[in-house]
């Protein structure tokens, strides 16, 4: 489960471009999708994008990527034995994810799915959670080595492989939304899915950068979120991974729904929640949960070693209490 982003941007109103005279306004569009809300901001002449437009994006999406669609190519896959024939939304999932498995030495990995499911965070229902015996025999069907893409054939080399794209899928779907804005001339927009954020251009008419507001978890004394840090852009993606929202407990432990791929259990350190900055949102998304396994120290180290990405982190300190810091370049980001 993601934060919820605030996006700070005023009402709609009317201008007069200088040179043309064309009337622009502010549209709004939102929705459901994905198992979360969606909404969306653009500036143009005339409502050039419908809902229905939006929609029907979202829904082919999903019919190649979706665990919670039966009929999905990837519900297909994860019930093959080999593998099957998959389409270009799965292709480009698929290539950003062997990316960003490289990148963090195997700490994202959408081979995951096997031990997802085992705790309980899938499609699947649980009647009890897997004992170590069960966590070691699911650690063997996980490792995206064992993921063959050939043409747009995609081979499992052990029948029990399974992928879970939902680390990296809202990311993706947000910017296929925003590439469908620029086809159509839309180049001030923004668009969010989830909590995950895509921007560019300006608010219109003061051409101002727009503002993103990042929210803090809640503690024990205040039960409402509160915004913790606003950042201004003009281009790029904002997305979150948290730790404080899609859990259980069990035996008082929390059990959320990161799971480290190296161990098999749920990932347990002082990270309450990742936020990347990067050109895409499909980068930034598979990021944000790789730095939640890493934890404060490591994290940060990486984010500072890409020049591709900014973070920014909220964490617990040895003591209990919730602090925050952030990448240089993610600093150079924030509203004064």
């Amino acid at each position: 489960m993601r934060l919820v982003f605030a996006f700070l941007i005023a009402g709609a109103f009317l201008f007069l471009k200088p040179a043309d005279k064309t009337p622009v306004k502010e549209f709004t569009i939102n929705g459901l999708a994905q198992g979360t809300t969606y909404h969306i901001i653009y500036f143009a002449a005339d409502s050039i994008i419908t809902k229905r437009q939006v929609d029907s994006v979202l829904n082919k999406i999903d019919s190649s990527l979706s665990i919670y669609k039966p009929y999905s190519l990837i519900s297909q896959f994860n019930q093959s034995e080999t593998g099957i024939a998959v389409d270009r939304h799965f292709v480009n999932v698929l290539n950003a994810s062997v990316a960003a498995y490289k990148a963090t030495n195997g700490l994202f990995d959408i081979t995951i799915a096997p031990l997802v499911e085992a705790w309980g965070f899938a499609a699947k229902h649980i009647t009890e959670i897997p004992d170590a015996a069960k966590v070691d025999s699911l650690l063997a069907c996980v490792g995206s080595y064992n993921l063959v893409l050939k043409k747009n054939f995609l081979t499992k080399l052990k029948p029990c492989v399974k992928i879970d794209v939902n680390g990296i899928a809202q990311g993706y779907s947000v910017d296929v939304l925003a590439n469908f804005f620029e086809r159509h001339g839309i180049h001030n927009y923004l668009v969010e899915l989830g909590g995950e954020i895509r921007l560019k251009g300006r608010k219109l008419p003061g051409n101002e950068k727009m503002k993103v507001g990042i929210e803090s978890p809640p503690n024990d004394e205040m039960d409402d979120e509160i915004m913790q840090q606003v950042i201004e852009l003009d281009s790029g993606a904002i997305t979150t991974s948290g730790n404080y929202r899609k859990y259980y407990e069990s035996n008082g432990k929390k059990i959320s729904h990161l799971i480290d791929p190296r161990t098999g259990y749920s990932v347990q350190n002082e990270m309450i929640s990742a936020t990347v900055y990067a050109k895409d949102a499909i980068t930034a998304d598979a990021f944000d949960n790789a730095l939640m396994v890493m934890g404060i120290d490591s994290a940060l180290h990486f984010a500072e070693a890409r020049k591709d990405i900014a973070a920014y982190f909220i964490y617990k300190r040895k003591d209990g209490t919730v602090a925050d810091t952030a990448s240089t370049r993610f600093y150079k980001l924030l509203h004064p």
